[in-house]
């Protein structure tokens, strides 16, 4: 048993093709189907049923899924440790990130930590706060940020940065020529939001919760996957929102947008790393650069 058959037959399991698998991983079909005709040989045990087209399964299949992705990762933090011995000018960094921090607060310090470090590739998965979590639980990402609230006792949580939220209307909404003190009715209008996993919408739920207003028995609340489709919702005057600063602030000055000067707690964004697991040298050094930054 190989490592290579051993990453062919996740990744045919993950994708239930046989072509897909073998497109993903730069390999041709005949390579991808000789790794697994060989571990299937190699131990008498059928991994995978072929169903027309697609592949699926075996329960036998299904059992070793678990034990072959741990000897990959496995496999992966011995390559971490001794990339740790290139002493920086080689290696690899995985991130994740939910949707404010990833997109407007992380990409200006990656670039300024590919500077520092050309050698070091950095990757960067975008999801909601509950996905990110999960991610560094698994070990699939080094470091999450987040900007919800993690209960997970495995994980190192650091705050790292502050987050403006703010209440935003279009022009022509009703809220748009309130009075600076005048407390807007929030049972009045139709509600733009995230997912549940969101941090952002978790922001809203706990504004709305102040008026003894539950988010998710509101009817007619609209709910996107991205903080763009809801600012872009908003715009469109599909009713009211809560938003980072930071993806609203250009919405703001064009005029697409009015902010309610209505006052809600700051948002923090964390920095989720796995106690356990070991910490590269990469890992350590990315970290320093975040808190360099300091709460901002």
């Amino acid at each position: 048993m190989t490592l290579e058959q051993l990453r062919v037959f996740i990744a045919v399991a993950e994708l239930e093709h046989m072509t897909r698998a073998a497109r993903q991983l730069n390999l041709t079909q005949s390579a991808a189907s000789a790794a697994i005709a060989a571990l299937e040989s190699r131990y008498a045990t059928k991994l995978f049923d072929r169903v027309g087209r697609n592949i699926a399964l075996t329960p036998a299949g299904r059992m070793f899924l678990p034990e072959a992705r741990a000897v990959m990762a496995r496999a992966k933090a011995a390559e971490l440790v001794l990339a740790d011995l290139a002493g920086l000018r080689v290696g690899s960094l995985s991130l994740a990130a939910s949707q404010t921090a990833g997109n407007y607060w992380l990409p200006e310090i990656i670039k300024q930590f590919h500077t520092l470090y050309p050698g070091i590739s950095v990757s960067l998965v975008i999801d909601n706060t509950a996905a990110v979590a999960s991610l560094v639980l698994k070990g699939e990402a080094n470091i999450g940020f987040v900007e919800g609230k993690v209960d997970q006792p495995a994980l190192k949580i650091d705050l790292v940065a502050e987050d403006d939220m703010v209440l935003v209307v279009a022009p022509d909404h009703a809220w748009a020529k309130l009075r600076k003190r005048t407390i807007p009715d929030f049972s009045s209008t139709q509600w733009v939001t995230r997912e549940p996993g969101s941090g952002t919408r978790a922001m809203l739920a706990t504004m709305l919760d102040q008026q003894d207003i539950n988010l998710d028995k509101l009817n007619g609340a609209l709910t996107l996957p991205s903080n763009e489709a809801v600012r872009a919702a908003v715009e469109s005057g599909a009713g009211a929102a809560v938003l980072s600063r930071r993806v609203v602030e250009s919405s703001i000055e064009a005029g697409k947008l009015v902010a309610l000067n209505y006052p809600l707690e700051k948002r923090h964004f964390m920095m989720l790393r796995h106690e356990s697991r070991y910490a590269t040298t990469v890992e350590t050094e990315f970290a320093k650069l975040i808190r360099k930054r300091g709460v901002q």
